[in-house]
């Protein structure tokens, strides 16, 4: 990906030529170390470039230059261990900051910030309420001109020190708060460790969308001053570097700001906020914004994964804020052009309205190259479509949905907020985070696979609030993308997690149903809902028995087809040959079925990725030949003349099993094809329907058995660290001041931000080299553990299942028949003979070896006897001699 910036969209200071640059830069570097030398050793207040007077003050030691922690400037190998991606000055003095050893070369001299870089002071920062808070300068090139607010002009860095709950109540507080600005629409984008791609996908989406707001007549050209969008990283440690380049190329953050504690307390989160006029375009362009965005960028310290990022939103900023209307995005989904106003139009036109969610659809690339790419694509494509056509509008006549996707939804931030007594809607959802086996009172396997689908506890806490008559609706044409998993084993992760979560959500649903009553709904509304509830039920029971209802629709539908060699469905093979398929599909079918029932008890699937993928193509074909049988079922009972088409009924009346298939083709298939071209979106229908046939065994076995085999994993597919290496530095306490504290800074007064900002810029435009998954040496140790207990479990388990097809098999039989009961008139199977000779021949053998051991232990005896009896005899002779 190539970012190119404009030379229109920069503004500020020119680059001055390399020759004027050298002249500027020792004149600069004789001034710095003249300033030095006249120091005083007192506190001196820093200057920025522009006279302007800094907020500030730089600790500058002269007389006593043997304090290292007060030096203004650092060695090399400071630099190189706080800043190792940026490639700095070789040649710094640590006395006196002056340039030493042979002159720069001319790519040195190019760059104004390469030697200022290495400059870094320790100023002296008075802290707000105990809190460590910066307004720190933006590089020039990002600033508008004329443009003067502070939001604007500085990025303010706030080092919060508490948990998310207690962000406010700790004195923390926001811009917007001190702006005293009402916000309408509160934007919250989690990620983890995605890449800038990703990131620049969705961030340019949500900014686009608000350029849209500010052109509709009742926002207002101010709206962007409503709005606020809010990006949770998970870890500092984890976020992609790149990604961290594309918020500093947009000014939400600096390179060496954050601190990893203040005065000896350790900091949770690294929070920056700014009102960022430009923008990174999907075509890697820096350009300016349609509007100005108010930022707010949160850098956890730790990975405590993503619902503790939405604790850090719901907790710590929107009571700051107070805002009308949350919505959640992830990073990858790309919201279309007014997708996040349509959201808020359901909100502002009911007021009943909770919580609501869009269309979300598979982001298929260009031309819909991605679903010829990816069978696997192409069936969740045509899952989501199906959720979106039939499952989201019938939920949202009852005014409950099951689950609002935390990858695109809204809520109504009354409708979250808890009771007074600190129950309600975020209190459930928050309660999985804490979930873990080292509480006094730990939690049942049953209660923490329930809360890994949090969002559908929040729905259903939101629906039946106590005394409340919140609904959720479905908003249609609100539409975003989102990029699915294309490989095999990310798939069996991400969908093991749903389906645990929700089953087990869906039966706390079905249990408490009655909840509903002690709600604020109508009557009206109560009996829809129970209905509902009624409905969810019946489907639940479905799901639990979802393997044995495909298993016997396979086997009954084959072997209806197969059973009569006079209208076999494979007599174009052979006369006769379906019994023989039947036979080969239904072992292989089963054999399938075990193979990843063992695969599954432990395993990740990233290390039986080939055999995963082999178990799917085999399950495809079962299904293949299902669907071949079920079709020509069918053929044979309908009528092949014009003259039987006039008497169809008494056909379906007559013919039990054509009116069963029929039925139930037109009750799935047909329900889809009318309801698609209902909703005027049917080409998933003739681009995603086959791909979809072919995986269907595969979501009802491997899915489902992979799921419950793993019902003791409760992790959400990432490991959470809480930990953090401290290698950023403190800020720490002045020993001549208790409400002000030492940090060290980049200089104000340097090029450094500007240098720093170019880094990100010119790292932005080379195309990243995509890594390649790599495990780290305990996890492939505990994968090839794994694999190995795996390995002779089934080669155990194998053989003793291709020994019982063998022998159990029709084939076998008749050739027992023929060539073993016909001579020795026996009617055991002769298998079942082997089995008793052989135990036999083993219990003779054991017997045998009885035998012998006894004869050596009395031979052995014997001597031992013999050999005492002689000894007693020669000192029995001894005695008479003496």
């Amino acid at each position: 990906m190539n970012l190119r910036l404009p030379p229109q969209a920069i503004t500020g200071r020119a680059q001055p030529s390399p020759p004027a640059f050298a002249s500027e830069l020792l004149a600069s570097t004789l001034s710095d170390k003249h300033q030095l030398d006249n120091q005083d050793g007192l506190i001196e207040q820093g200057t920025p470039q522009d006279g302007s007077e800094s907020k500030y003050s730089r600790s500058g030691v002269a007389e006593d230059r043997s304090q290292p922690e007060l030096k203004s400037y650092l060695t090399q190998a400071d630099i190189q261990a706080q800043f190792p991606r940026i490639s700095y000055f070789p040649h710094v003095s640590e006395s006196t900051s002056q340039l030493s050893g042979s002159s720069p070369d001319h790519n040195e001299l190019d760059d104004p910030g390469a030697a200022s870089a290495t400059r870094r002071s320790i100023y002296q920062v008075e802290l707000q309420q105990g809190h460590l808070v910066l307004d720190l300068s933006v590089p020039s090139q990002i600033i508008p001109q004329g443009v003067r607010p502070e939001e604007q002009t500085k990025l303010r860095y706030t080092a919060a020190t508490c948990e998310p709950d207690s962000f406010s109540t700790s004195g923390y507080t926001l811009r917007q708060k001190i702006n005293d600005r009402r916000t309408e629409l509160f934007i919250v984008i989690t990620m983890y460790n995605e890449d800038e791609v990703l990131f620049i996908k969705t961030m340019s989406a949500v900014i686009k969308n608000i350029g849209n707001l500010c052109l509709r007549e009742k926002w207002g050209h101010d709206a962007w001053q409503k709005v606020v969008v809010c990006i949770v990283a998970d870890g500092r440690t984890k976020i992609d570097q790149r990604t961290q380049h594309a918020l500093a190329v947009m000014g939400c953050y600096q390179d060496g700001v954050a601190k990893d504690t203040v005065a000896g307390k350790d900091v949770t989160a690294h929070v920056f906020e700014y009102t960022t006029s430009f923008m990174v375009s999907e075509k890697g362009e820096v350009a300016p914004s349609p509007c100005p965005i108010q930022v707010i960028f949160c850098l956890k310290e730790q990975n405590k994964k993503k619902l503790n990022s939405h604790r850090w939103f719901f907790n710590a900023f929107c009571p700051v804020i107070e805002p009308k209307v949350c919505v959640l995005l992830d990073v990858g989904t790309k919201p279309t052009g007014n997708s996040i106003y349509k959201l808020w139009r359901c909100f502002d036109e009911s007021p009943s309205v909770g919580g609501a969610c869009g269309e979300i659809c598979v982001d298929t690339g260009r031309a819909c190259s991605l679903l010829f790419k990816s069978p696997l694509a192409a069936s969740q494509n045509f899952e989501y479509k199906l959720s979106n056509v039939l499952d989201k509008p019938f939920e949202s006549v009852f005014g409950y949905i099951s689950v609002l996707p935390g990858a695109f939804s809204a809520y109504r931030y009354e409708a979250l907020k808890n009771v007074s007594d600190g129950t309600g809607p975020l209190a459930s959802y928050f309660k999985g985070e804490t979930m873990h086996a080292t509480r006094k009172v730990p939690a049942g396997l049953f209660e923490r696979n329930m809360y890994l689908a949090e969002d559908r506890i929040l729905c259903f806490e939101i629906v039946t609030k106590k005394d409340k008559g919140w609904v959720l609706k479905y908003v249609k044409d609100a539409r975003a993308s989102t990029d699915v998993p294309t490989g095999v084993p990310e798939f069996i992760y991400q969908r093991r997690r749903w389906l645990n979560g929700s089953l087990f959500a869906s039966i706390h649903a079905t249990i408490f149903f009655f909840r509903i009553w002690t709600s604020g709904h109508s009557k009206f509304r109560k009996c829809l809902l129970q209905l509902e509830f009624l409905y969810n039920a019946i489907n639940l029971l479905f799901t639990w028995t979802f393997i044995a209802n495909f298993y016997l629709a396979f086997y009954f539908l084959v072997s209806s087809a197969t059973s009569n060699p006079a209208s076999d469905a494979f007599n174009f093979l052979a006369n006769g040959a379906g019994h023989q398929i039947f036979e080969i599909v239904l072992k292989v079918y089963i054999g399938v079925l075990f193979i990843i029932l063992v695969c599954s008890l432990g395993n990740r699937p990233h290390g039986y990725r080939l055999l995963y993928s082999l178990s799917i193509i085999l399950f495809g074909i079962c299904n293949m030949v299902t669907l071949w049988c079920a079709g020509y079922t069918v053929y044979m009972a309908v009528p092949h003349t014009t003259e039987g088409w006039k008497n169809i009924s008494h056909l379906l009346r007559t013919n039990a099993s054509f009116r069963d298939i029929v039925i139930s083709i037109a009750g799935t298939y047909g329900v889809y094809l009318t309801g698609s071209f209902l909703h005027m979106d049917p080409w998933h229908m003739f681009t995603s329907w086959l791909q979809y046939l072919f995986f269907l065994p595969s979501y009802a076995n491997i899915l489902m058995l992979y799921a419950m085999c793993n019902l003791h994993d409760v992790s959400w597919g990432t490991k959470g660290d809480h930990t953090s290496p401290k290698n950023i530095g403190g800020a720490t306490k002045d020993p001549n001041s208790q409400d002000k504290v030492l940090v060290k800074l980049p200089d104000e007064a340097t090029h450094t931000v500007e240098y720093l900002w170019r880094v990100s810029r010119d790292e932005l435009s080379h195309d990243s080299e995509k890594a390649k998954e790599k495990r780290d040496d305990a996890t492939k140790q505990s994968d090839n553990d794994r694999r190995s207990r795996t390995n002779v479990l089934l080669a155990w388990v194998g053989s003793n299942v291709v020994i019982i097809l063998l022998f159990t098999s029709e084939a076998f039989n008749r050739w027992a028949q023929t060539h073993v009961e016909k001579n020795s008139h026996t009617t055991f199977n002769p298998y079942l003979s082997i089995l008793l000779w052989a135990t036999a021949g083993h219990s003779l053998c054991r017997f045998l070896g009885s035998c012998i051991y006894l004869v050596l232990f009395f031979v052995e005896r014997r001597r031992d006897i013999w050999l005492r009896f002689r000894k007693s005899l020669r000192l029995a002779g001894r005695k008479a001699r003496a």
